[in-house]
């Protein structure tokens, strides 16, 4: 049996427009095509593992109004546990506005209403009936004490938790130990490291000051580029399979959702990464955040039709 994956995180509701190219400061582009989608970091990753066959369960804050009331109901229908979903009476749900152009680049601004209430009180609860084995998944758009609560909390349980350190932000050297794994993007792995990755050799090198802060494993995402792995003791990089992107939003969230499913499911580190590196090309192909997230059925198609030559 899989282990169950709980998701703390943030939910957002995202507007998004497509355009041809992104707006300079003080500029109106006209013309554009609008959708609104479910997204956030915390969800992207839960719907991603629970379409990918994980047993997940989300747990995060929402506003009293129809987008939280929206976002408890569409997690339900992805088959996604939300009886540790909380609702703010004080605070609106959060959004997401997003500009995508035409090759796919975005820039987003985020008002995190709820999700900024999720302190470590709430999750009091959560803490109290969470049982081994699980894996705990987290990133950066929740309150940064909150992070370090779940941090602490985990290894108290021995449960191990896997650190998607994005929005980039400072994280306290003291809890990296702690990390089952981490899995930073090439900005996000500059954040932490001081290294600038954008090769092969850079991200050896930031990998190797994660596991001196005490890391046991390091996961550089690099787009198009695949995906560097390092477990302390074997290394390898992971090429991504070569796609048309349309829309890269949650291409890093579905990466994410992935690992946790495959590490669920006793998936070596490498092969973790190679069905990682997988969903997150086939979710580039498509628009949207949710939207684009694949199934486990279009992940086992997808292989015949795009490889390396």
């Amino acid at each position: 049996m899989p282990f169950p994956i709980y998701v703390i995180g943030s939910s957002n509701t995202d507007m998004v427009i497509k355009t041809e190219r992104l707006p300079v400061p003080g500029e109106t582009i006209m013309g554009g095509s609008f959708m609104m989608n479910a997204g956030g970091k915390g969800t992207n990753q839960a719907v991603a593992a629970a379409r990918l066959g994980g047993h997940v369960t989300f747990v995060g804050c929402v506003g009293d109004d129809s987008f939280g009331h929206a976002t408890i109901e569409q997690l339900t229908k992805e088959g996604i546990q939300t009886e540790f979903v909380q609702v703010d009476i004080q605070q609106p749900s959060g959004v997401a506005l997003i500009n995508v152009d035409a090759n796919g680049e975005n820039s987003i601004v985020v008002a995190p209403g709820a999700n900024a209430s999720l302190l470590p009180d709430r999750l009091e609860e959560f803490f109290n009936q969470l049982q081994r084995p699980a894996i705990v998944l987290v990133q950066l758009e929740i309150p940064i004490i909150t992070v370090e609560y779940i941090i602490q909390q985990c290894a108290v349980k021995s449960i191990p938790v896997i650190l998607n350190p994005a929005p980039a932000r400072p994280i306290r050297d003291d809890l990296l130990p702690y990390l089952y794994a981490i899995t930073p993007n090439e900005s996000e792995a500059e954040l932490l490291t001081g290294i600038p990755v954008n090769d092969t050799n850079s991200a050896v090198k930031a990998a190797q000051i994660l596991h001196r802060k005490g890391v046991s494993k390091v996961i550089i995402t690099r787009g198009k580029n695949g995906a560097y792995w390092s477990d302390g003791k074997s290394t390898g990089k992971v090429p991504s399979p070569i796609v048309h992107a349309v829309d890269t939003t949650a291409a890093g969230d579905c990466f994410n959702g992935a690992v946790a499913v495959a590490l669920s499911e006793s998936f070596s580190l490498p092969e973790a990464v190679a069905f990682a590196c997988k969903a997150a090309s086939l979710s580039v192909t498509r628009m949207g955040a949710q939207p684009s997230l694949p199934t486990r059925k279009e992940l086992a198609q997808f292989k015949s039709v795009h490889h390396h030559e």
